[in-house]
């Protein structure tokens, strides 16, 4: 090799190598996370407006587990008191729970043009579009139904 191909090809590892540094230097110059805008105490739910984004480093994404996308927060209920500037991590907040286990409930039951309201105990918590169990106050009988948007649990036959 002649000095010229040599020079040309250390130049060229350099620049490669260069690039290199700046991908990594990238891939570790940071993601935005949805924070908190103020405190946000236990129990209250959570709405876009709370939320602001924030460059963190991509390894704190990565380390802990926090939620990568407003969206996944949105609507949510804090289960803990969420600082402003920090990442929301998922084990703080819950989906908003209609009904709650022990409380008593309202059943819905339909079944061809059958109307019925009854008063249940709620065993098992639940949102919109889950299926929870709950018992007839009066006969004992424990049935499974879908809770509404109202709240209340509706079972169809």
């Amino acid at each position: 090799m002649t000095r010229l191909t040599r020079r040309l090809a250390l130049g060229a590892a350099l620049v490669l190598a260069g690039a290199g540094l700046a991908q990594a230097a990238g891939s570790n110059a940071g993601v935005k996370l949805p924070v908190p805008r103020a405190v946000i105490q236990p129990g209250s739910t959570l709405t876009d407006l709370d939320l602001i984004e924030r460059s963190f480093s991509l390894r704190t994404a990565r380390q802990f587990a926090v939620a990568p996308h407003r969206s996944q927060v949105v609507g949510m209920v804090a289960r803990r008191t969420l600082l402003p500037g920090q990442p929301i991590p998922l084990s703080a907040v819950e989906p908003l729970q209609l009904v709650r286990r022990g409380e008593m409930g309202r059943l819905v039951f339909r079944e061809q043009g059958l109307f019925i309201l009854m008063q249940v105990e709620v065993l098992e918590s639940g949102g919109i579009g889950e299926m929870v169990r709950v018992r007839n106050v009066d006969s004992g009988v424990v049935v499974s139904g879908k809770v509404r948007s109202d709240g209340a649990i509706e079972v169809e036959n």
